[in-house]
């Protein structure tokens, strides 16, 4: 095995580790899930460039006659790169002593202040930044605001 393939094997574990972290591990974590709200997909444009170039070596991968190993792990690459840009949706996930944002715990007792803007957008400010949160669906600040507020009593 070159190094090529090693260090694309390695990058492929390290993706599917992740992704399995992120929908099977983290939302069985700290208790039951209360509310899981789905967020506003960011940084597209991030994502179709790396595709492209990613297609791109394939392609001539494919075409000078390369290693078949290296092209299956680039093309299983490219699966899992779509998976996780397009198909895998960001997730907010509230449970009793917290809630996940960005794959991080953030506890109740660190909110500071709540505000909504014009947007749409929750802005959750704890002690040094403000978390911004972008939900797909307007509907979904309620229930936030239900579960802040009601069972946290956050002010």
């Amino acid at each position: 095995m070159t190094l090529t393939n090693g260090l694309l094997l390695l990058g492929i574990t390290l993706l599917l580790a992740y992704a399995l972290c992120l929908e099977w591990w983290l939302p069985r974590r700290r208790g039951n899930t209360l509310l899981q709200v789905n967020l506003l997909r960011k940084n597209r444009l991030d994502s179709v460039i790396f595709i492209v170039l990613l297609g791109i070596v394939i392609y001539r991968h494919f075409s000078g006659q390369g290693d078949p190993l290296t092209l299956y792990l680039l093309t299983f690459l490219l699966i899992a790169t779509l998976y996780i840009s397009f198909v895998r949706r960001p997730k907010l996930l509230f449970k009793p002593q917290g809630f996940y944002y960005a794959n991080w715990f953030i506890s109740y007792t660190r909110i500071r202040h709540l505000h909504l803007s014009e947007q749409g957008v929750l802005f959750i400010q704890l002690e040094k930044r403000a978390l911004p949160i972008h939900v797909q669906h307007i509907s979904d600040l309620e229930n936030i605001k239900n579960i802040l507020y009601k069972d946290q009593k956050v002010t």
